[in-house]
């Protein structure tokens, strides 16, 4: 990877200039007016954490590029997080691709963290900007640098060796002699090439000139280009771009501000800056006005440090600012954030009519927050809401949408997005329906009198107008029309005969009209005698044989009776067999002229009753009965309850109401609302007539609460009880891929997936049952659910048929069954016996005396296999073996294993005439004992030979080596000599002289040392100087040989083009000469053969072979004794 170099298009500012830096690769500093382009908000204010900042980098097209820096962990409290960013928001992470890799490390004795970015062949798209930003709970700070990419540069030193070739037509590269005057006519064109480069890059400019513009601004560019005739402006801005800023040291301030700063809303912030010098006057800018000192704007002076705090930020606050002492100038960006907006109350689903007038509220966690309103997916602006019928409102943390007139198109989905959260509900919009709660009655009346239609209907708002044979009726000093509530009046006082005809209700907006007749009654006047018997004229609607009359509760009542008679008679009520005379309160009588009254002012139900006018005078009596019947609304309907859920679903179910009123109760209304909100919304707008309904259209999980009224011919009762709160929730779906995974003569074992959908009521367990082929009863395999996807059904009949299924379960009830496609027969399959032997144990098993066997072999087979352990064809011993056998392993156990415990043990698994066998090897080892007959063979200035024999007991395991220890008589320390010795004997070197020794020997095995050591039985005394040892006499060997391949060449065939390698071994004394040939023709100096002698070990490499280079090759060794031979043949190929 190479070594990333510092850019050419941004200079390190301030303190983060490398020392020592050369003055010259530093272009004059950027334009002071315009501050720095950068970069991207830090996290907090930063506190100064990185040791070593990233450098900037300038790399070529298609190299790799590694960004380093350091982190002072002693600021940090915990481990740091690490970000890598491009530009000012764009997270380099693993979804940045391959080519980008983030290292991270920490030294804990210096509490350093180092921080990497690897980026892997750099293409011209990662130019550009970069930040690293390093945050833990209570520390911030983050950096910028700069990549900047260039083309790829020609090497011309590859051009050199490209010209370095040979001479010849020959195809072998290496025939024909080297051409050198080729190399020198290309190096003149290479130079010629660079001075054409440089002279490019100048682009004809004049030193001086690139001086004026690197000092310039860049708005002046274009005008210094046009005064010194510069046409390639594109040429010229590039190569500005890649002149190194100069740094120059600032003498007005030793540390500036950050390139960046991020607050929360409503937080404060702390611009610091550091001036050289604390008298120099210093002034903030807040995008180029100057900044006074207020509530808002602190400013403090400490030592040098001058500090501007910004309280309770605002987005107003989001600008760029400046510190300025003279006419010095550092420049920073503040960025304000939102903080995240939650939602606290959430919208409500509402149900209204048409041309209601609807408010959507929603409340947030911050005054002043932006929301987005949207509805069916489509946001909803303000700029729209000027041609719509809808409008926004703001209330402090409220945001609420108003529709003046609600109509059928506004309804739908609507959601409120906040950055930190959103909500939904449903508007639903309907058709507003009139009710006529009480008609118009036809009237007779007589001259004189008052005439009133009266009717009632279900809304409060509704006007009308009244018309008489079709022409409207206008109010008038005797006609009087009023609306108060749900009841609408037409009040004719003084009653003419013109004023006989149809009179007509028409409500406003609807197709709906209320009719009666009123008719006027002449009265004729008749010649009387003077003694009348009294006479009651009654006339009542009531078309039974009794006289009734039927009012509604809380209206007012009165019974006007006529009577006659001569003298006038009196008049005398009752109720029941009790005299009613009072003239004064609710229930009252009135007398005027020849009527009797009785009047209530607001009936009720007690007052339904028969009533009796009797009138009296000297010439008789008259007796006439009134059944006043009083009608109300129902009573509220009882035992409201909710007998079954689903997913969006309830069923309600109620009980009529025991008083209807005294009218047959017509049907039922019925409203739900969420448990915790005031917000009742009706489920239907149509009476309802049975009684039970189906609610839909609910969320599963949410609880709810219901409640019905009962309607009859006079109203709406009042609502029932709150049903207790329920939630709809829904069985889950049937369970999925049910197999069977085992079957037995008595079981059979069951295996499935959960369901898809488990939904908010979770699963509860599973419940299996079974029935029998031909029959339709299920039986029960399990009367508690089981949780785990696998259930044995047990105890079933040999050889039947039969289904299985399986149902889930949870709150909701049961759900779907999941059935098997066809009967399972219960008979076990026969299955060949198999032994699953460990890979640890396909190998000699070894362990040390007294630690435990534990030896787990599984199997497969039905039924189940028998099981037999045998050790050289015997019965294992049960004193020594224990051995356990279930139906699918079998486990061989030893407490404490003994060398006896070694063998081979056989192991058989048979299903009558299947069998299966296996064969363990068990080792038990131990340590060996001592070695045998330690000696002092012979001793020889200052060594010794020491020699023993293998020890008689190894501990049934190889001998590793031996350790040999060597001590002075005299002090009788051991000290090693050597440590895993393999052979039985071995050479003391470097004993003092005049000293005497012992020497000892431990063997070594598998468990290693022994524990005892051989002692040599006799002494090695190292003799002092002086003392001369007389050598034996011995013929001395006769070494010399004639040469000998040991090893042949062997035929080769090779590919061409690749290097080939022909070797062989030869023996002899003297040394050899050694000789190759091709074709009987001996290899001299040829660059393209290299040969080479190791030992005795003969080796010619053949660079590149091509078919030319195949033939017969000889090897030849000659020394004074005789010569050798060895030859082979090379084949080369050529590739197809």
């Amino acid at each position: 990877m190479p070594e990333a170099k510092p850019a050419a298009k941004k200079a390190p500012k301030g303190k983060d200039a490398p020392k020592g830096a050369p003055p010259k690769e530093a272009p004059a500093e950027a334009p002071k007016e315009a501050p720095p382009e950068d970069q991207s908000p830090t996290a907090e204010e930063p506190t100064g954490v990185f040791l070593k900042k990233p450098d900037s980098v300038s790399v070529e097209t298609g190299k790799d590029t590694v960004i380093v820096a350091k982190v002072n962990g002693k600021e940090l409290q915990g481990p740091p997080t690490i970000k890598w960013f491009k530009g000012k928001w764009l997270e380099l992470g693993s979804k940045s691709g391959a080519r980008f890799s983030f290292k991270e490390s920490h030294d804990s004795a210096s509490n350093v963290y180092t921080v990497e970015l690897h980026i892997g062949k750099v293409v011209l798209g990662d130019r550009g900007d970069y930040r690293l930003e390093v945050k833990t709970k209570d520390a911030c700070d983050s950096c910028g640098f700069n990549i900047d990419v260039e083309a790829p540069r020609q090497d011309a030193s590859g051009q050199s060796l490209e010209s370095f070739k040979r001479s010849g037509e020959g195809k072998s590269e290496t025939a024909g002699e080297l051409d050198f005057s080729g190399l020198l006519k290309k190096r003149e064109v290479v130079e010629e090439e660079k001075k054409k480069k440089k002279d490019d890059d100048d682009l004809g400019i004049p030193p001086e000139i690139w001086e004026l513009l690197k000092g310039a601004k860049k708005s002046e560019y274009e005008r210094i280009a046009f005064q010194y005739g510069i046409t390639d402006l594109r040429g010229m801005l590039k190569r500005l771009k890649k002149a190194k800023v100069e740094v120059k040291k600032s003498a007005a301030f030793t540390k500036k501000l950050d390139p960046a700063y991020q607050v929360d809303r409503g937080n404060k912030v702390k611009l610091v800056v550091e001036i050289s010098d604390p008298d120099l006057p210093l002034k903030w800018f807040k995008n180029g006005q100057e900044i006074k000192p207020s509530s808002k704007y602190v400013f403090e002076n400490v030592g040098k440090k001058r500090i501007l705090t910004i309280n309770k930020c605002t987005l107003a606050d989001d600008s760029a600012y400046e510190a300025a002492v003279k006419d010095e100038k550092c420049f920073t960006e503040l960025f304000v954030r939102e903080p995240p907006v939650l939602i606290v109350t959430p919208l409500e689903d509402q149900q209204v009519f048409v041309g209601d007038r609807v408010e959507m509220m929603v409340e947030v966690s911050e005054e002043g927050a932006q929301v987005m309103w949207m509805k069916d997916g489509v946001e909803l602006t303000r700029e729209e809401s000027y041609t719509a019928r809808y409008r926004f409102k703001k209330d402090g943390k409220r945001h609420i949408l108003i529709y003046s007139d609600v109509t059928l198109e506004d309804r739908g989905h609507y959601q409120v997005m906040t950055n930190g959260g959103q909500c939904e509900a449903e508007l639903s919009v309907e058709e507003k329906q009139l009710e006529v709660l009480q008609d118009i009655a036809d009237l007779t009346v007589k001259a004189s009198e008052q005439a009133v239609f009266k009717c009632e209907v279900s809304d409060e708002k509704v006007t009308g107008k009244w018309y008489k044979n079709g022409i409207e009726v206008r109010p008038s000093k005797r006609i009087t029309i009023s609306h108060v509530g749900r009841f609408h009046k037409l009040v004719i006082d003084d009653v003419r005969p013109e004023d006989e005809g149809d009179y007509t209700f028409v409500p406003d907006g609807y197709a709906l009209s209320l009719s009666a007749k009123l008719n006027f009654l002449e009265i004729k006047v008749e010649y009387v005698p003077q003694q009348e018997p009294p006479k009651i004229h009654l006339d009542c609607s009531g078309k039974t044989s009794e006289n009734s009359i039927v009012v509604v509760a809380g209206n007012k009542l009165r019974m006007d009776v006529a009577i006659t008679g001569e003298p006038p008679p009196v008049a005398t009520w009752l109720k029941g067999d009790e005299v009613f005379s009072a003239t004064e309160g609710r229930t009252r009588i009135e007398k005027r002229g020849d009527t009797s009254s009785f009047v209530i002012e607001s009936a009720e139900r007690a007052d339904e009753g028969h009533y009796t006018i009797k009138v009296t005078n000297p010439v008789g009596e008259d007796v006439a009965s009134i059944f006043l019947r009083v009608v109300d609304v129902p009573d509220p309907p009882e035992a409201v309850r909710v007998t079954s859920v689903g997913e969006d679903w309830a069923i309600l179910v109620w009980e009529p109401p025991k008083y209807d009123g005294g009218q047959p109760v017509t049907g039922y209304l019925l409203e739900r609302k969420k448990k915790g909100s005031q917000r009742w919304m009706k489920l239907n707008f149509e009476v309802f007539t049975e009684l039970t309904y189906e609610s839909t259209k609910m969320i599963e999980g949410i609880l709810y609460e219901m409640r019905v009224f009962a309607v009859n011919a006079i109203g709406v009762s009042q609502p029932s009880m709150n049903t207790k709160p329920f939630m709809p929730i829904a069985p889950t779906s049937e369970p999925l891929h049910l197999v069977v995974e085992d079957v037995t003569d008595t079981t059979t074992t069951l295996k499935w997936r959960p369901p898809n959908r488990i939904g908010a009521g979770g699963i509860d367990g599973y419940l299996v049952e079974y029935c029998l082929e031909g029959s339709d009863e299920w039986v029960p395999a399990n009367t508690e659910p089981v949780e785990r996807c696998g259930f044995t059904v047990k105890n079933l009949p040999t050889g039947a048929r039969i289904l299985f299924r399986v149902v889930g379960v949870n709150i909701a009830g049961r759900s779907e069954p999941a059935t098997l496609a066809q009967p399972v027969t219960i008979r076990e399959i026969a299955e060949p016996p198999k032994i699953r032997l460990p890979r640890h144990l396909r190998q000699t098993y070894i362990r040390k005396v007294g630690e435990a066997l534990n030896l787990v072999i599984p199997f497969q087979g039905k039924p189940r296999p028998q099981v037999v352990w045998t050790k050289g064809g015997a019965p294992v011993d049960t004193s020594r073996v224990n051995v356990r056998t279930s139906d699918f392993d079998t486990v061989f156990f030893v407490r404490q294993a003994a060398r006896s415990d070694s063998g081979e043990y056989e192991l058989k698994v048979q299903i009558e005439n299947m069998q299966d066998t296996a064969t363990i090897r068990i080792r038990v080892v131990e340590k060996a004992g001592p070695p045998m007959n330690v000696m002092v063979k012979e001793v020889w200035g200052t060594n010794a030979l020491v020699e023993w024999q293998p020890p008689k007991d190894d501990g049934n395991s190889e001998v590793t080596g031996y350790l040999v220890q060597k001590a002075d008589k005299r002090t009788m320390e051991w000290f090693n000599v050597y440590e895993r010795n393999r052979h039985t004997s071995c050479t003391v070197p470097e004993l003092i002289i005049g000293n005497e020794y012992y020497f000892r020997v431990f063997t070594e095995n598998i468990c290693g040392l022994s524990d005892s050591p051989g002692v040599s039985k006799n002494t090695a005394r190292i003799l002092k100087t002086g003392i001369t040892l007389k050598p034996f006499e011995y013929q001395e060997h006769d070494f010399r040989m004639a040469p000998k391949f040991l090893t042949p060449l062997i035929d080769r065939v090779v590919v061409a083009g690749y290097t080939a390698a022909l070797n062989c071994a030869v023996r002899g004394h003297p040394k050899p000469k050694v000789s190759w040939m091709k074709n009987q023709m001996e290899i001299r100096e040829d660059p393209k053969f290299l040969m080479t002698n190791y030992q005795g070990v003969l080796t010619l490499n053949i660079r590149r072979p091509s078919p030319f280079d195949a033939g017969t090759y000889t090897c030849r060794a000659v020394n004074e004794l005789g010569e050798a031979l060895a030859e082979c043949k090379l084949e080369v190929r050529v590739p197809q």
